[in-house]
């Protein structure tokens, strides 16, 4: 894997203009800062020498010298672009969606605020109810999250019908947790659905991308991913695989952390399904 190249995909947000533009050029240009000086460099994307050693120690590299030698080494590799052509073969199809999945879990493990992911794990260890909203492609994550919450002995359930989730949150207590996915936090229906259980005193929980959104309004605690859907990507891995994340950490978390209980449930969930097998 590209790893520089990946780097600089993962950090670009946090770049100032001058480093983007390197960025910018590196990633337009593959294999072609291997016959430059740092002077021609600085010169092609109108900045200082001093800004193309910052760039290459933003990386974890020592310098232009290593950040040249790095890249040298990706030269005849997949680019990561995420822009997949016509053009391109099924190996590197499957290259880029690799690439493009892997910056997006570095950039979440950025934009995740684990004390508040570590909270959202106890309310959901003591809640005597969780329901779970996700639509389109969120749905099937509510569903994931409500499977392996089940599976640790949680009295948890998934919807994903805009009118199921009204009425459902609408009967939640203080005693219960809401959870919404939502990729956009736009969503209508899942905004509106978490804010009425957060006016029923439902502890509520967003899954929601990097940024600012309306289901922020209505969420006690927000665990952020970071992932960009845009264009053919819209039905991308990557943010539902960001999203999954998240959930496999909670689950992980109450099932070390709940004493036998977790471990017990799982076990005579495994049992009970022993007669689904041959």
């Amino acid at each position: 894997m590209d790893k520089t190249s990946l780097n600089i995909n993962i950090l670009y947000d946090k770049m100032g203009k001058a480093e983007k533009r390197i960025a910018d050029w590196l990633l337009e240009n593959p294999g072609e800062i291997l016959p430059l000086s740092i002077v021609d460099l600085a010169e092609r994307c109108n900045c200082s020498e001093a800004t193309i050693v910052r760039f290459a120690k933003r990386l974890g590299l020592s310098g232009y010298q290593e950040l040249k030698i790095s890249l040298a080494q990706e030269t005849n590799t997949t680019s990561v672009s995420t822009n997949i052509t016509s053009n391109d073969s099924i190996e590197e199809i499957y290259d880029k969606v690799c690439n493009d999945i892997y910056c997006s879990l570095e950039r979440t493990k950025m934009v995740l605020d684990t004390s508040v992911l570590e909270n959202a794990c106890k309310k959901i260890s003591l809640a005597e109810k969780i329901v779970i909203f996700g639509l389109g492609n969120s749905a099937s994550i509510a569903l994931d999250a409500s499977h392996k919450l089940q599976r640790t002995g949680c009295n948890a359930h998934a919807y994903s019908d805009n009118h199921m989730q009204v009425i459902v949150a609408s009967h939640l207590t203080n005693r219960d947790v809401a959870i919404a996915i939502s990729h956009s936090g736009s969503s209508k229906d899942i905004v509106d659905a978490l804010k009425i259980a957060k006016e029923a005193g439902a502890t509520t929980i967003a899954i929601t991308n990097n940024g600012k959104s309306p289901i922020q309004k209505y969420s006690d605690l927000t665990l952020f991913t970071a992932s960009d859907e845009t264009k053919h990507n819209i039905l991308a891995l990557n943010s539902r695989i960001a999203q999954l994340s998240i959930i496999n950490a909670i689950y992980f978390y109450l099932v070390y952390n709940q004493s036998k209980k977790s471990l017990d449930s799982i076990k005579e969930t495994e049992h009970a399904l022993l007669s689904k097998k041959y």
